[in-house]
């Protein structure tokens, strides 16, 4: 929606047009790409590691609010690929990638690296991502 603000007498009026545009996201910039989940990802990986390495009880709870934060990071990441870059031809071809997305999303949450500091869990969230960007660049080409 279009509009303008015009002052009649002692108040501001909003004047609204109306104006269709079309977009596949919330912003049409056309930039996507999978290595930002991954890149969140891989820092809560480090931060589980740093968590292990240190016996500093401040330095793990922060090690812990940065991971829990990266790791809604990579949830955000992965829904703004899975819900506005691939498109139905992409789930008719890739009938798995729901499940992946699924899947990698859950193990970002509470129940998966939000929840833990295990690394084998960051690196399962890892490995998903990585199925999922091989679907992405396929879809590229």
């Amino acid at each position: 929606m279009a509009g303008s603000l015009a002052l009649n007498g002692n108040k501001y009026e909003v004047r609204k047009s109306m104006l269709t545009v079309h977009a596949h996201c919330d912003l049409p910039c056309g930039v996507y790409d999978p290595a930002q989940a991954k890149i969140e990802a891989q820092s809560v990986k480090a931060c589980m590691e740093k968590y292990a390495a240190s016996s500093d009880p401040d330095f793990k709870a922060r090690a812990v609010s940065i991971k829990e934060a990266r790791s809604n990071m990579v949830k955000e990441h992965l829904w703004v690929l899975w819900t506005d870059y691939f498109k139905p031809n992409h789930f008719e071809a890739y009938p798995q990638l729901h499940g992946l997305f699924n899947e990698a999303t859950k193990l970002a949450g509470a129940a998966g690296t939000k929840g833990t500091v295990d690394v084998a869990v960051a690196d399962k969230l890892i490995g998903k991502i990585d199925e999922i960007a091989e679907i992405f660049w396929a879809t590229k080409k």
